[in-house]
């Protein structure tokens, strides 16, 4: 296999609904390259997908975080568990701290934790919620081994460019995939009943930023995006993407 570019599909009950997010998975002649990990609780799902596309799950050397948030570093101290050094880390350096464990989840301060667990149906049982407020108030963590950087030209996979899509969190990156002209957005933009979006504002540390990312997105050619909530989008990307960063202006 070579340049192959893999969307993975995990499906969790999250607040007592079923929520499917997207990890993208990049293999070349050398690498195994993974970008996000899902939820918390979700590594033998990970395992388990990255095997369906045909590739060993014990190949994995590279692992690539787009941003700081709970359902994207979910599986990270298992994989840390599992692989140890054989595992790059990549992240931003605005985001490493946070994935590190040296500062707080932004989003999860303790107003948001409590309106979280508040949040779940009446009759998810006591010690379920306890575990959940657990999760939430001690997020997963783990070492980031290389800072990565907007603009920046890794050459694996056949080719990544790191892309600036802040705004949903400080330091969240994109990255675009050369051969196959793919965007892999991460939360800068979802798929929702068909159509391609901004990010929600009610979940951006800065949502004005966030819209305004989306122009940094109209360089590339691109054949499809790849959401991490809503997955695949490919109905004339290039045209949506300039409709929305024009509306958003």
């Amino acid at each position: 296999m070579t340049n192959e570019l893999f969307v993975l599909s995990l499906s969790a009950t999250v607040l007592g609904r079923t929520e499917t997010v997207y990890p993208t998975l990049i293999v070349d002649e050398e690498n195994v390259i993974l970008v996000d990990t899902g939820y918390p609780g979700q590594y033998a799902l990970l395992q388990a997908a990255v095997e369906e596309t045909g590739t060993a799950f014990n190949c994995l050397n590279k692992l690539i975080l787009t941003h700081q948030d709970l359902d994207h570093i979910g599986s990270l101290p298992d994989i840390h568990k599992q692989f140890g050094s054989q595992v790059e880390v990549m992240a931003s350096v605005i985001e490493k701290p946070f994935i590190e464990g040296k500062q707080q989840l932004l989003k999860l301060n303790a107003d948001a934790i409590q309106q979280a667990v508040a949040s779940l149906p009446p009759q998810v049982p006591e010690q379920m919620r306890e575990a959940f407020r657990k999760t939430l108030e001690n997020p997963p963590r783990g070492a980031v081994n290389t800072i990565i950087a907007p603009d920046e030209h890794l050459a694996i996979g056949g080719g990544l460019v790191v892309i600036d899509s802040a705004g949903h969190t400080p330091g969240h990156i994109s990255l675009y995939h050369n051969p196959s002209r793919t965007l892999i957005a991460g939360d800068a933009l979802i798929v929702q009943e068909g159509m391609l979006l901004p990010p929600d504002p009610m979940l951006c540390i800065d949502p004005g930023l966030a819209k305004r990312s989306i122009e940094n997105f109209l360089a590339y050619d691109i054949d499809s995006v790849v959401c991490y909530h809503g997955g695949v989008y490919t109905n004339q990307p290039n045209e949506r993407l300039r409709e929305l960063a024009e509306r958003l202006r």
